[in-house]
């Protein structure tokens, strides 16, 4: 059994380490989820589970689970603890897409019965991977959400801080988050036609009911995906503004009319304004430098730039690598990057704008497919040149070839870095038939070895997820090896 602590506590220092307040929250909801036979503190049975598995904090977090299921016998703990659970079990009977139950993992604040991220969800949502740690959801008032139209700029004064300026001061919508979503990965040749998706009537301007089109197209594609068809005297009865809106169960599609922040922003307090071609190219831009600025900084800790090593780190954080082929990526740059110049932001931001033109260099790239070819720094440099009309540092492709040249032969392998570089791109999302974590904790091994996940995946994962994992695999090799 001391084996299993002491695996367990390597497994997850990172962990630990991240999470320091880990421990002691844990303790306290064992000690008052024991029941209130033993007041002064834990219950006999839980003193001994606690001695079984030598008393650590990570110990304590093992039998987590165990407590949980004897606190339901508690009507007084139950009726708690199935308030906190209830978001987790929602989400668990309804089949949701990826991108659906992360929107509800991050939203933050509810108004009238529909869950909105903040532009401060929206961001963290986007660079992390867990939310910030919350008792519930904050219910808004009407007297608040009207509030943030003072708080909310107008289109004229948007900057590459808008998101992080508002902080909780503002509402998205989850098919404005999806629209967010977009525009972080499309190229700035990408900007004009998504600009002219909205523009239905061709005039070179965007008002507020051509913005809203947006609201009514994934409602009407719920009700097709669910079935439902709306009556002529239901279409009489609700007033035109309001008549697509639906229930969803969820609270994901719009249900009320109720300015957002992007609405605000865009057509501002009255919603009579109009956006044109050169504020929507100016608000994409600074969205896509703002939401990079911020992973940089995480990184570069207010210097000018970040390592070589965190520039990879960055690159490799949503892919679905194992753990030993993750290392190995970073390995490799370590051994042959010897002169560290660093990355300024600069050249991060022209790599990740050459990211969003990925298509473009597939396609320039399909002569080299076909012949089964690697590429050389020559190459890849002058096919990024004609993707994207600017080109990367030579310090910026060494770099990158450090990173993903295989045999240190000075060429590229192109499927392997497309593949994962695909999956920097969507941030995880492109996947969405891939197994999720949850998913794959129930699942037995076997099974996620003939699905082509890798056990050691799970590992790069952060936060209470990673731990449960690991704590739920020495468990089962401690059966085995009892047995």
């Amino acid at each position: 059994m001391a084996n299993l602590v002491a695996r367990l506590t390597v497994k997850t220092g990172a962990l630990i380490t991240q999470r320091t307040s880990v421990g002691v929250a844990v303790c306290r909801y064992a000690k008052y989820s024991s029941g209130p036979a033993n007041p002064g503190g834990f219950s006999k049975q839980t003193r001994r589970l606690f001695s079984l598995l030598g008393g650590s904090a990570i110990s304590v977090a093992a039998v987590i689970a165990i407590i949980k299921l004897r606190a339901l016998d508690n009507p007084v703990n139950a009726v708690s603890l199935k308030k906190r659970m209830r978001d987790d079990s929602e989400l668990e009977n309804v089949k949701l897409t990826a991108r659906e139950r992360r929107f509800i993992k991050f939203a933050s604040v509810e108004y009238d019965d529909q869950l909105y991220m903040t532009p401060q969800d929206f961001l963290e949502s986007v660079v992390e991977q867990e939310p910030r740690p919350r008792l519930k959801r904050r219910q808004l008032s009407s007297v608040e959400v009207d509030k943030y139209k003072e708080n909310t700029p107008a289109l004229k004064k948007g900057s590459t801080r808008l998101f992080r300026n508002l902080r909780d001061k503002g509402i998205v919508s989850y098919t404005e988050y999806l629209f967010l979503l977009s525009i972080l990965t499309k190229p700035k040749s990408g900007f004009r036609i998504a600009f002219n998706m909205f523009d239905t009537d061709g005039n070179q301007r965007v008002d507020k009911d051509e913005f809203l089109v947006m609201e009514r197209i994934f409602s009407g594609a719920w009700k097709e995906k669910h079935g439902e068809q709306e009556s002529q005297e239901l279409e009489h009865e609700v007033p035109p503004m309001e008549k697509d809106y639906v229930n969803d169960g969820e609270g994901l599609q719009r249900r009320h009319v109720v300015p957002t922040t992007l609405q605000l922003h865009f057509f501002g307090k009255r919603g009579t304004g109009v956006i044109n071609y050169d504020n929507f190219y100016r608000f994409m831009d600074n969205l896509q430098t703002e939401v990079l600025e911020l992973e940089f900084h995480e990184f570069s800790k207010g210097n000018s730039i970040i390592s070589e090593l965190d520039f990879a780190k960055i690159l490799l954080r949503y892919t679905y690598l194992a753990t030993d082929e993750y290392d190995v990526f970073l390995e490799r740059l370590l051994e042959r990057v010897k002169d560290e110049k660093g990355i300024t932001f600069h050249d991060f931001r022209d790599f990740c704008h050459f990211l969003n033109n990925l298509d473009d260099f597939t396609i320039a790239m399909r002569m080299y497919t076909l012949a089964d070819r690697a590429i050389s720094k020559e190459e890849f440099s002058r096919a990024v040149k004609i993707c994207t009309g600017y080109s990367l540092s030579q310090h910026l492709i060494d770099t990158v070839f450090a990173i993903f040249d295989a045999d240190g032969d000075g060429l590229l392998s192109y499927k392997e870095f497309i593949a994962i570089m695909k999956d920097r791109l969507h941030r995880g999302f492109k996947q969405e038939d891939a197994p999720d974590l949850d998913e794959r904790l129930a699942v037995p091994l076997e099974s996620l070895e003939s699905q082509g996940v890798p056990e050691e995946s799970v590992a790069k994962s952060e936060g209470w997820d990673a731990f449960r994992f690991c704590v739920r695999q020495e468990m089962k090799t401690l059966m085995k090896s009892s047995n």
